[in-house]
């Protein structure tokens, strides 16, 4: 970075650390030569309707910048379409080495303060240029009047390579007349439904509004055809596909609007915003401000989702713990190994529930994560009792339990706790029993293959793990001394024939069953 271009390290009111570099003057005075622009300049004209006016940087950055790295744009009155591009150099890296990624994005002159309004859209590393302009907007970015003032086009290095990162960003200006914002075209949070039912959803799908490559259209067919009563829109950073999605939506699929969060240290789901809602994703684990967002996002009608705790990608594993989520994300997409280490991690958390037994756990969930072909949409899907197909009641199901996951929607499950007395309590609930009651636990299971493994575990581990009876039935005794929770897992052979000891992939699971009384 040569010490001209920059104008301060700051950081984002207690958050990511920020570069700001010198600003960007489209003022008749800077257009040839002004140290300011700090790059090449072209000019197509005065300033009149139909001008096109550009200005280039170029820069290096070194590892270890900033998370963000901010590019003041002066923009002057009149100008109809704001144009960003951008490149990149990739040099080659030793083996093992992270070489250059660096994402994209823009705020308006309303400010780049963390969690402000001043968003208009980001990208990520997924395309290299965008335009905004009232009309229209790039998928990932906001419509809308581009307004006189102070603009930010935002750089996100995510990894930089040892020889550091040399960019160009072009920004072209046209002129004219700004004209006016579409009304957005918001889905309902309500569909007729079945009552109070068992519904089937994916909460974890992109589209072309940020990483996917599957239109918003496509996104509803295919979900249509996965047999889905619901899906939640969960693209990275943005809620640009908002407003696309009211024509979409219909009595057979409830669409909920939401936001893939993602942070340096780690992602999460903002599940069933209110529709136009913004979640910022600026900060870290040490910045302190995850449990301000959790807050905001319930202010917002939604719920908090890690996911993929033990993503393999950088900055996708969580850190920013479990004391302000409402659910996690134990299985996403096809089953890996770090949907094994997620589904660990959370019985662990089930295990220090049981200890407080105070009633307060945390449930899983499971979505697809598909970006693009052959992502299956649907695998896996969560399968939420709920009293209606409609936001509330889907996020009540989701936030007390009462859900399992299954891989496809040929996958059909039931699991209840009978006590000695008629008691009786279904996935989420509590059998109020006596410590040395007996109960009976029940799996009924069909849609899977006739070599699957049932499992079921408690608080002390796996307890059962026997093929599954010709009839689909397993019936397990044990009474609330011995398990604290049972929860079912169903599981397809190993594919090594159980040589390394771990199950195979698998194709249900379940949230617990409590037994016993609260202390």
């Amino acid at each position: 970075m040569d010490r001209r271009d920059v104008l301060k390290f700051s950081a984002l009111a207690g958050a990511a650390g920020v570069l700001t570099l010198a600003p960007v003057s489209f003022a008749a005075a800077s257009d040839a030569g002004d140290p300011a622009a700090a790059g090449a300049a072209r000019d197509g004209g005065s300033g009149g309707a139909g001008t096109v006016r550009t200005r280039v940087v170029t820069g290096h950055l070194p590892t270890g910048v900033a998370d963000f790295v901010h590019l003041p744009v002066e923009v002057p009155r009149g100008v109809r379409q704001i144009a960003v591009a951008y490149t990149y150099d990739k040099p080659t890296v030793p083996v093992g080495t992270l070489g250059n990624a660096c994402d994209i994005g823009v705020f308006d002159q309303r400010g780049t303060e963390v969690g402000g309004h001043g968003f208009r859209g980001w990208s990520g590393g997924a395309r290299t240029d965008f335009t905004i302009s009232a009309g229209e907007a790039t998928p990932g970015y906001l419509a809308g009047p581009v307004e006189a003032g102070t603009w930010h086009v935002v750089l996100g290095p995510y990894t930089v390579a040892p020889q550091g990162l040399d960019y160009s960003v072009t920004v072209t200006l046209t002129f004219g007349d700004r004209g006016a914002a579409p009304a957005p075209d918001y889905p309902p949070d309500h569909a007729p439904g079945r009552g109070r039912d068992w519904y089937r959803g994916d909460c974890h799908l992109h589209s072309v509004h940020s990483d996917g490559k599957r239109t918003l259209e496509q996104l509803a067919a295919l979900a249509r055809a996965a047999k889905l009563d619901f899906i939640n829109s969960s693209d990275h950073n943005t809620n640009s596909a908002h407003a696309h999605l009211g024509s979409l939506a219909g009595d057979d699929l409830l669409i909920l609007t939401g936001e893939e969060v993602t942070t340096r240290n780690g992602h999460y789901l903002a599940l069933g915003l209110d529709a136009g809602e913004w979640i910022d994703w600026r900060y870290r684990a040490r910045d302190d401000a995850f449990g301000a967002f959790a807050r905001r996002i319930r202010r917002a009608g939604g719920i908090v989702v890690p996911a993929h705790p033990y993503g393999p990608s950088p900055a996708s594993q969580w850190k920013f713990g479990y004391d302000d989520v409402d659910a996690i994300e134990v299985w996403n997409g096809p089953w890996t190994p770090d949907d094994e280490v997620s589904l660990l991690t959370w019985d662990n958390l089930l295990t220090s529930a049981a200890r407080r037994a105070d009633g307060h756990w945390i449930p899983a969930m499971g979505n697809s994560d598909a970006h693009r072909d052959p992502d299956v949409v649907g695998l896996p899907q969560t399968v939420v009792l709920a009293d209606g197909l409609d936001r509330r009641s889907l996020q009540a199901g989701i936030r007390a339990g009462t859900s399992w996951i299954a891989e496809s929607a040929r996958v059909r499950l039931s699991f209840s706790a009978a006590g000695p007395r008629g008691e009786h309590a279904g996935i989420g609930e509590r059998l109020p029993v006596a410590a040395d009651a007996p109960v009976t636990v029940r799996l009924a299971v069909s849609g899977v293959p006739a070599a699957s493994l049932v499992r079921l575990v408690t608080d002390e581990g796996q307890m059962v793990a026997a093929p599954l009876p010709a009839t689909g039935v397993l019936e397990w005794p044990t009474t609330a001394s011995v398990a604290a929770y049972v929860r079912a897992e169903v599981r397809h052979p190993a594919p090594d024939g159980g040589a390394s000891g771990l199950p195979g992939p698998a194709a249900a699971i379940t949230n617990p069953i409590w037994l016993g009384r609260k202390r």
